[in-house]
């Protein structure tokens, strides 16, 4: 892992994170380099290749009440989001989205006469398990907190009957934009999951980038205003994490919530959000 890669600076993000929740938000410099065995310039450097701003003001995105901030100063009602066409507007790298979904029969069938790809990439919040059909990406997890053969083998669980196939190069071009670093246009999704599932799938991916939304506001813009427990759950089993950004949607309270590959790894998703959109 070289110091230029993503992951590598993802590790340090990590690292960071957790020195700044144990020792609170107003370390100086010197003191965070310190601690993470580093000089004070490599950090410095690593930290704007990251996120392209100091660490002093990143710390503020790093915070516990960060969360609740957005909440408070980004909410994003999805009903003005779709209305005034925020849903394909403020992506970072100016990532647009397509998408078609699994029919309910296919669905129900595991995934059966499906040949999924799949390969491990780097990425800005650690290593990267990645799937993909003909049709598009089907699958992205992070395995930074729990760990390669559990985020993998997570993914495998979700189409039991499909044929796995090695092949990152297949994938390599949708997975270099939907990073942002080799924008080709546009990133296909391919969503497979139940009717109920991708209804709240296809709302989060209507939160722009920057901004946040609660359970209760998804599960009122989908019809099902008391089902917020089973909007939760959904939310946790999307299969495509970032590009269907979960990390977005909050507790009412302005708490994080869960998060199915970390929260350490959510709340640097949406501070490496937060620092890109400078919001």
């Amino acid at each position: 892992m070289t110091d230029q890669s993503p992951a590598y600076h993802y590790a340090v993000i990590a690292r960071a994170l957790k020195v700044i929740d144990e020792a609170g938000p107003n370390l100086t410099l010197d003191d965070l380099a310190q601690r993470m065995d580093m000089s004070p310039a490599h950090f410095q450097r690593t930290f704007s290749q990251w996120v392209g701003i100091s660490p002093k003001r990143y710390q503020q995105y790093l915070t516990l009440d960060h969360a609740r901030r957005m909440l408070a100063d980004r909410f994003t009602t999805l009903e003005t989001a779709i209305e005034t066409g925020l849903s394909g507007t403020g992506r970072l790298h100016d990532l647009f989205l397509t998408w078609e979904a699994m029919t309910p029969g296919d669905f129900a069938r595991g995934g059966e006469g499906l040949t999924i790809r799949w390969g491990w990439f780097d990425s800005p919040f650690g290593p990267a398990i990645v799937m993909g059909t003909d049709r598009g990406l089907c699958g992205m997890g992070f395995a930074a907190e729990m760990g390669a053969e559990a985020a993998f083998e997570d993914l495998l669980r979700r189409w039991p009957k499909a044929t796995f196939v090695e092949d990152p190069t297949a994938l390599r071009p949708w997975v270099l934009d939907a990073f942002g670093t080799d924008g080709v246009g546009k990133t296909p999704l391919h969503l497979i999951g139940a009717p109920f599932q991708i209804k709240v799938w296809e709302a989060l991916m209507r939160i722009p980038t920057g901004h946040v939304t609660t359970y209760s506001e998804i599960a009122g813009i989908i019809g099902n205003p008391k089902a917020v427990r089973a909007v939760g759950t959904a939310v946790g089993r999307n299969p495509i994490s970032f590009l269907i950004p979960c990390h977005r949607a909050l507790r009412r309270d302005g708490s994080l919530g869960g998060y199915h590959w970390g929260l350490p790894v959510k709340r640097a998703i949406l501070a490496w959000e937060s620092a890109r959109t400078g919001m």
